[in-house]
């Protein structure tokens, strides 16, 4: 803790220090991740390629990109280090390079990681065989839910499968109410209820959830407690731990997805870290769904909180580098190889929710606003049984991957129809790795066509407007829905297929600007390289505003934040004293402040409202300390009638925002109190790299608005800041590629992002 008694990095955050045993680590790192020197490094697994971006000290940046192994990601993260290391050094023969071997230790300053493991179990649900523990009466509340159904009036619609299914629920004999015990928790009735669970053959991990744990754990803790004693190797979890929240449906659900997914998370991790540790690595950070990063051990301990582990690198990566181009309000629009990711930001912060629902499970912790569809470049069309053209769910993945990969695919996929289209170059390289066939994908829309009716041609547009049409919706859930007007925001572009399908998406939503990273193919990836350290802690707060002591609450948690930072070990400290100083230059890291940032957020709603808003109470003020004499305490009483005035003033801006109208007449009421403990990343200066008089220059036939057009084709190293491309063009990154469509002009901007402008007022 600093003199002042503020929040300091003297705290259990996350370190990479020497590897185990002793040997060299890539670069010890600081509680933010930092070491005196070398790349930040981000790595992001996807589904079809797994992305690398390192940026050096003088905020120049370094891209890699290769094959997913769905079997063992681990190996493609090793296999990214390597080659971006070979790139670092100058060699010039990947093709020589073993898939498990990885480069020599020395040059990473810091080094996360966003996985989609967690997700992808929860998706498939493919988690740990899992019991629940819950409140006698209570058993099925899993399986009841609220009752919502996605369509209302199809009665052959299969439910999603509980993550619990009913034989592993158990309930005990107790009771607790809003005001306290009603039925005591027996020690008896602890023993037989562990004794049934401790018989379940082949169990991982049990949620313990009892009623109104979020105010009374005592009986719920017990229970877990009497667990964990009779079951050291069997993952526990109690609800109240995780989720201190009342509405007992979403926190028994959030809790048994805990539980459900932690063995998969932790087992994946802990292969990971011995992966690094043999070649001398430490331990990566790891991404979490809020957009903060946290130790490997904190990740592995709550899988429910990197369920969109990748998708939130993302956001924070274009959120960063749009706002180095001067934008603050933007969409994402992240198109990988498996479903595209969009998110809305504001005023540079990505917007977050404690409202998400993946593969029919609320996740209610804290989460960026991302809307995933299954509509990526791997998507594979299909006909459906009344004749009409889909496009999604199921993806050629990695292996095969699309049928243009040459690697044994042979259903045709959204990367097929932009191959035949012109959009993407017959024979162009993905990841150094695969290069794409024109052959290939015609004869797959050539079947597809023959089931249609339609040429391959014809076919491949079809697709391409199917796939625009399920993006352009999901565009319209983050902004439409969320009281936005796209027509404000940009369009920040990414993914391997983004910048081939950005143009017509926000032609589609009347937008007239997009953004497109030097990055766009690995910009999740740079999200995760730059982002911030979060830890959330929450409590629940029940009262009308003005009633409830929200200066106290907020004391609680700051207190229990700060002793989450405190005991470092010294001498540890003392090895990893972050570097000072740095050049003035446009590429010097700016090295971030000592101390936690300790943001407060309250849940409130209208007296009657059945939903809350999540809105901002401002950061915790500084306190005085050390040597200095203590300022005179402000009365408690004029702390709460400020901070209830500041939060009735952010909640009814948020209201009018998200919902059009305010009720003035009406109380305000308190449901949870958060605190958001932040320690801030580097944030260093992307430079434009300068153009490459050598860079290819082509022309080719392109696909637009039913026509064929012969487009320049320009690299994008050809293009150095304040080059200037009209459509319709095609840009080729090494990572992706982007559309210039007619009617948009493209310009590199002082940081290196492709600026797209459309000329109409009409779009």
């Amino acid at each position: 803790m600093a003199a002042d008694g503020r929040a300091t990095t003297d705290g259990p955050w996350p370190t990479n220090g020497q590897a185990p045993g002793g040997g060299p680590s890539w670069g010890a790192q600081s509680r933010d991740g930092r070491a005196p020197g070398g790349y930040r490094v981000g790595i992001d697994v996807g589904g079809t390629f797994t992305d690398l971006a390192a940026v050096g000290p003088d905020g120049r940046t370094m891209y890699a990109k290769v094959p997913s192994v769905p079997a063992d990601p681990s190996v493609a993260v090793l296999a990214a280090l390597s080659l971006a290391f070979e790139r670092r050094s100058g060699l010039t023969d990947p093709a020589a390079r073993p898939m498990t071997e990885a480069p020599p230790a020395g040059w990473i300053e810091r080094f996360a990681h966003g996985t989609t493991v967690a997700t992808n179990a929860l998706l498939e649900r493919a988690g740990a065989r899992t019991a629940l523990v819950t409140t006698h009466g209570f058993r099925d509340v899993l399986e009841i839910g609220r009752q919502n159904r996605p369509s209302l009036y199809d009665l052959t619609r299969d439910r999603p499968a509980s993550l619990v299914p009913r034989e592993l629920r158990f309930t005990v004999r107790e009771r607790c109410g809003p005001d306290g015990v009603l039925e005591p928790l027996t020690a008896a009735e602890i023993d037989r209820v562990v004794e049934r669970v401790a018989g379940v053959e082949g169990l991982a991990a049990v949620a313990v959830c009892l009623l109104f744990s979020f105010a009374w754990p005592e009986h719920e803790l017990a229970v877990a407690d009497a667990l964990r004693a009779r079951l050291p190797a069997v993952t526990v979890v109690a609800s109240s731990e995780v989720l201190p929240a009342f509405r007992e449906y979403e926190r028994f659900a959030t809790a048994a997805a805990d539980a459900y997914l932690t063995p998969k998370l932790s087992s994946y991790l802990t292969r990971l870290r011995g992966r690094l540790a043999e070649a001398g690595i430490g331990e990566p950070l790891v991404m979490q769904s809020s957009g903060g990063v946290a130790a490997l051990a904190e990740a592995a301990a709550h899988a429910a909180t990197c369920v969109l582990s990748g998708p939130a690198g993302g956001v924070v990566g274009a959120a960063y580098v749009a706002g180095l181009s001067g934008v603050r309000d933007l969409l994402t629009f992240d198109m990988g190889g498996t479903s595209t990711d969009v998110a809305p930001v504001l005023d540079g912060q990505a917007l977050t929710t404690s409202e998400s629902v993946l593969a029919g499970v609320p996740i209610m912790l804290p989460t960026v606003d991302v809307h995933s569809v299954s509509a990526g470049g791997g998507s594979i069309a299909w006909v459906d049984s009344g004749g009409a053209l889909r496009v999604g769910p199921a993806s050629a993945g990695a292996d095969p991957g699309p049928a243009c990969y040459q690697r044994g695919g042979h259903e045709a996929t959204v990367t097929d129809a932009d191959l035949v289209l012109g959009y993407l170059g017959d024979g162009a390289s993905l990841g150094g790795e695969v290069t794409l066939s024109t052959a290939a994908a015609t004869a797959a829309l050539e079947r597809l066509g023959a089931r249609l009716g339609l040429s391959a041609l014809a076919a491949a547009a079809g697709v391409v407007a199917v796939a625009d049409a399920e993006m352009t919706r999901a565009l319209r859930v983050v902004s439409v829905e969320r009281g936005l007007d796209p027509r404000a925001l940009a369009l920040v572009a990414f993914g391997g297929a983004g910048g081939t399908h950005a143009c017509a998406l926000a032609e589609a939503l009347g937008m007239t600007t997009v953004l497109v990273p030097r990055a766009a193919g690995v910009l999740s990836a740079l999200g995760l390289a730059l982002g911030d350290v979060r830890r959330d802690h929450a409590a629940p707060l029940r009262g009308r505003l003005g009633e409830v002591d929200l200066a106290g609450a907020f004391d609680r948690l700051t207190a229990a934040a700060l002793q989450a930072s405190a005991g470092a070990d010294e001498a540890d400290q003392t090895a990893r004293t972050p570097r000072r100083g740095g050049s003035a230059g446009t590429g010097a890291p700016r090295e971030p402040d000592d101390e936690l940032r300790l943001d407060r957020w309250v849940d409130c709603r209208y007296v009657g409202q059945a939903h809350e808003l999540t809105v901002s109470a401002g950061p915790t003020p500084a306190r005085s300390g050390g040597d200095a004499e203590p300022a005179e305490a402000e009365p408690a009483e004029d702390v709460n009638r400020a901070l209830a005035a500041a939060v009735r003033t952010a909640f009814e801006a948020e209201h009018s925002r998200r919902y059009g109208h305010l009720a003035p007449e009406r109380d305000v009421e308190v449901v949870a109190v958060r605190l958001v403990a932040t320690l801030p990343g580097v944030r260093p200066a992307l430079a434009a790299e300068p153009a490459d008089p050598a860079a290819l220059r082509s022309r080719r036939g392109v696909w637009l608005d039913g026509a064929w057009h012969e487009v320049d084709v320009v690299a994008r190293s050809a293009l150095g800041a304040g080059a200037e491309l009209p459509g319709p063009a095609v840009v080729e990154f090494a990572e992706a590629t982007t559309l210039v469509r007619p009617g948009w002009t493209a310009r590199v901007d002082p940081v290196g992002t492709l600026v797209l402008m459309h000329g109409r007022d009409d779009v």
